[in-house]
């Protein structure tokens, strides 16, 4: 692996920088599944507020997710620590435990990692191993981790936030194949290889294919850049808050998006490639969605 790019993984992002809580984050343990865990012990994912099975019984009636207040790692250790300046307690009470998915469980581990010198990336696209019933025979949006094995000189993609009942799943070493990155799915669609129903978010369920495929394929493309935008925040054309304008997409402007996702199957071959992209293309880079407008101005 060159290590351009793992010097490039090991920086912070503007999301996983963990600020003056950096030095807290060296005392943790090293394994990965006990961080894995520790990680989940602080959280409370907004599924599990209404999900009687999950055993949450006791979670007041007023609660909701806290996504939108809690963007990145150091809003949410900040809030943590004001909690309970336990910190990063294997206990922490339920009523003390922020309601965040996928995406801050992802920038959360990465933080970690990254904070003990492992390069770490997070990583968007699907899901096929959910275990909720409404999944089934579906693959939903989700946001996971990939490190740096140094030992094993490979990317070890791990989901420390998965529930799965698939026979032999281990999500501290997923299998190639296990997780559905949004390059292949977005080219195996448009060529006719795969049915795009197969893929649903996980809370929007009338979602066109294409329009959601491509709003993971942004996701991710953003992750890899070191720069792990929140759900809502996508370039113009791509974000599905306006489906009309992904209807207009022209040809030429789908075989951009094309060419993006065949770079994107291959992140570290094609790493200057895409940084190119990202240091180039407009349409690409700039994000609208809630307050962000593309010219700078307010929505």
């Amino acid at each position: 692996m060159n290590q351009k790019i793992l010097n490039y993984y090991s920086q912070f992002s503007q999301y996983t920088d963990p600020g003056l809580y950096k030095d807290l984050f060296k005392v943790l343990p090293d394994e990965i599944e006990s961080i894995g865990s520790l990680v989940l012990a602080q959280l409370i994912h907004r599924y599990d507020l209404d999900n009687i099975a999950s055993g949450i019984t006791k979670s007041p009636w007023y609660r909701q997710c806290e996504d939108d207040n809690f963007p990145t790692v150091a809003a949410i250790l900040a809030e943590l620590y004001r909690r309970n300046r336990a910190g990063f307690i294997k206990d922490r009470l339920l009523q003390d435990r922020l309601v965040l998915t996928c995406r801050f469980v992802a920038i959360l581990t990465a933080s970690i990692l990254k904070s003990k010198g492992i390069p770490a990336r997070v990583r968007a696209g699907f899901a096929p191993y959910f275990c909720f019933n409404r999944f089934q025979g579906k693959s939903a949006t989700h946001f996971i981790d990939q490190y740096w094995n140094n030992k094993e000189k490979r990317w070890i993609t791990i989901d420390v936030d998965a529930r799965s009942s698939w026979p032999g799943f281990n999500p501290y070493d997923i299998s190639e194949g296990s997780f559905d990155f949004p390059a292949d799915v977005w080219l195996d669609v448009r060529s006719g290889k795969e049915d795009g129903k197969r893929f649903c978010h996980f809370r929007i369920s009338d979602l066109p294919a294409l329009p959601l495929i491509a709003s993971k394929l942004f996701h991710d493309f953003f992750s890899l850049m070191n720069s792990e935008s929140s759900y809502l925040h996508l370039p113009k054309k791509i974000n599905f808050e306006n489906l009309a304008n992904f209807s207009k997409l022209a040809g030429g402007e789908l075989k951009e998006i094309d060419q993006l996702a065949y770079l994107m199957q291959n992140p570290d071959k094609n790493f200057e490639k895409l940084q190119e992209v990202w240091e180039t293309n407009r349409d690409f880079r700039f994000l609208t969605g809630a307050l962000l407008s593309q010219d700078g101005s307010l929505s």
